[in-house]
């Protein structure tokens, strides 16, 4: 019995294993959609309300399964649409594959509606792989390579079928001039450095009295080793936030995240050292890194692309984490944990005690930073967490401690906003049964989490464990740029560009059956955690929160927060019940210490 290229595009999915693809439907694959209806729905579609949203929870699924995410869409615009999250994906190396339909062959370049030019269209974003299928026999390879190099480059790769192709009857390659069988698979390998580069390192590491150590997602597979390093070098270790949960911060010598988000002790870890040893990270600011002229240093990363960027390293090694520090560990000589290693475990310990301080800091009507902290204490330990871009990146970053099997993610190198409530629905698809929770700002849950609470109520009863949390920080402003704008320009808050309506997000999740509720008192927080932690379906969480509390830098210096201070009080003093008098005792009171003053920063790997 014959199948169309349709059936088989999806049977060979399954053969990949794939068995969700996060999608919304559209003329262009029609043909995909029917054959579904054939294949009993598998792998699974998921229906997001947008093709971007789709994208993201393919991004999400891959990030916290390790797998290769799979979206699809129609021609023109649900192809345009999957362009953010594709880009998303690539910049974070996250294995994504796209499946987009195509006008009919018939019709291409005739200016047809919907037509768009895919392959240029997605020409940079999958650029190591975008192939269009115009005969059967295409199938099975063109599949089969945009799997195996999505995975293996851990990028994204894009698949454009027409409309008329997806129709065709099927028929394999043949053994025969000019076709090109396929098979199915990619081995799990581990490539190592050569000895004598080895070697160079150790000696390197060998060399230094204070070694600091850089981090990022590409050691989340290597805990077990980073902490012999760790260990064996009396170091002090900062992480990336895209690595944060690479390693748990209940170690006393994890300093936490660095960069424009990052933590005092790991600004100074970095101020401080004399040698650095960076793992699995292409953290991509250079000002949050020792001098260039201060510290030895060591990279190692399995992309032979990214090494030796960011800071002018001794040794640069190509390879597995893992399978590296296996290699590295037998020719390093142990050092005692004296000044070095008490200074960074002492200022860690102090650390954690500021962030407690600035937490209980009064506001109005409720302190953010007091929100995430009241959470760190209650998180399960197998919580998968999201945060989206913006401020609540901030506190996501320095008040939540990783421990045990959590896993943590937010668009790290894009840093756009909207991806925090459809990665923990990709999350949900890839861990039914453990808990996820999304801190999100306001502006992003109007931009895209209010429509995508809708799929959880799609999808949430299909889940082992309905434990879906969203934290909605609601000041009504988009305040992530208002401080910049304060910070870098000395600007007061441009309201008609900053300023955001107040929408009932908890109603609006109970209006779609879900739960959900509005917090306006600090003393109700933590039972609203409590009960949301303890709901039988996804929860919505509306914190009331202050606009003018700042997400101060680790590197900020008193004047620069005064400048800032002074502009809200310029700025915004007619806006009852946001900017009071004391703001800049408040500001100082939060600020843990006085120090130099250093440029921007972001996210980073």
């Amino acid at each position: 019995m014959s199948i169309k290229v349709s059936d088989y595009v999806l049977q060979r999915l399954r053969e990949w294993e794939v068995e969700h693809v996060f999608a919304y439907p559209g003329d262009g694959i029609n043909g995909l959609l029917a054959a579904w209806g054939r294949a009993e729905n598998k792998p699974v579609f998921i229906q997001a309300r947008h093709e971007e949203m789709a994208a993201f929870e393919a991004v999400g699924y891959a990030k916290f399964s390790g797998r290769v995410g799979v979206c699809a869409a129609t021609s023109g615009p649900g192809a345009i649409h999957l362009l953010n999250g594709l880009y998303d994906a690539k910049l974070d190396h996250v294995p994504v594959v796209a499946i987009v339909g195509q006008t009919n062959r018939s019709a291409m370049g005739g200016s047809y509606q919907q037509e768009v030019d895919l392959l240029s269209l997605f020409k940079d974003v999958a650029g190591d792989y975008c192939e269009m299928v115009t005969v059967p026999e295409q199938l099975p390879n063109v599949i089969d390579r945009a799997m195996r190099i999505a995975r293996a480059q851990r990028t994204v790769t894009a698949i454009v079928i027409p409309a008329d192709v997806q129709e065709l009857d099927y028929s394999p390659p043949q053994h025969a001039f000019k076709m090109v069988p396929s098979s199915l698979g990619m081995a799990a390998y581990a490539p190592v450095p050569a000895d004598d580069d080895i070697a160079r390192a150790a000696e390197v590491l060998n060399a230094g009295e204070k070694v600091a150590m850089l981090i990022g997602q590409g050691a989340r597979s290597a805990r077990a080793e980073v902490e012999q390093i760790a260990d064996v070098l009396g170091a002090g270790v900062a992480k990336a936030l895209l690595g944060k949960d690479a390693l748990p911060d209940d170690l006393p010598y994890v300093t936490g995240a660095i960069g424009l988000l990052g933590t005092r002790p790991s600004y100074e870890l970095m101020q401080g050292c004399d040698t650095l040893l960076v793992i699995g990270s292409s953290f991509p600011y250079t000002q949050f890194m020792p001098a260039l002229d201060q510290a030895r240093a060591v990279q190692i990363d399995i992309d032979p692309h990214m090494v030796g960027l960011r800071y002018p390293f001794e040794v640069n090694l190509v390879g597995d984490a893992g399978e590296t520090l296996k290699r590295l560990l037998p020719q390093l000589r142990r050092k005692q944990h004296g000044k070095w290693r008490k200074k960074i475990e002492k200022d860690t310990a102090r650390w954690w005690e500021v962030m407690e301080r600035r937490a209980a800091v009064d506001a109005e009507p409720i302190n953010p930073e007091y929100v995430v902290h009241a959470l760190d204490a209650l998180l399960p330990d197998d919580v998968i967490l999201a945060a989206d871009s913006g401020s609540a990146a901030n506190w996501y970053a320095r008040h939540l401690r990783m421990r045990g099997s959590m896993r943590g993610s937010l668009s790290g190198t894009l840093a756009t906003m909207g991806p925090g409530v459809p990665y923990v629905i990709g999350a949900k698809f890839a861990h039914p049964d453990r808990p996820a929770i999304a801190i999100v700002g306001d502006g992003a849950m109007q931009m895209n989490g209010l429509a995508e609470l809708i799929t959880a109520g799609k999808y949430w009863q299909d889940w082992s464990n309905p434990q879906l949390i969203v934290a909605v920080l609601n000041n009504q402003d988009l305040n992530q740029v208002t401080w910049e704008m304060r910070a870098m320009s000395g600007a007061p808050q441009f309201l008609p560009s900053q300023s955001l309506p107040d929408v009932p997000y908890a109603d609006f999740a109970r209006s779609i059956g879900l739960d959900g509720v509005r917090v306006e008192k600090p003393g109700d927080v933590e039972g609203a955690w409590r009960q949301a932690l303890a709901a039988d379906r996804p929860f919505v969480i509306d914190f009331r929160t202050d606009p003018a509390v700042p997400p101060i830098p680790p590197h900020a210096s008193l004047d620069q927060i005064e400048a800032a201070a002074a502009s809200v009080l310029k700025g915004d003093s007619d806006r009852t019940g946001m900017i009071r008098q004391g703001l800049k005792a408040k500001v100082q009171e939060m600020l843990p210490g006085t120090r130099h003053r250093h440029p921007d920063g972001g996210h980073g790997e």
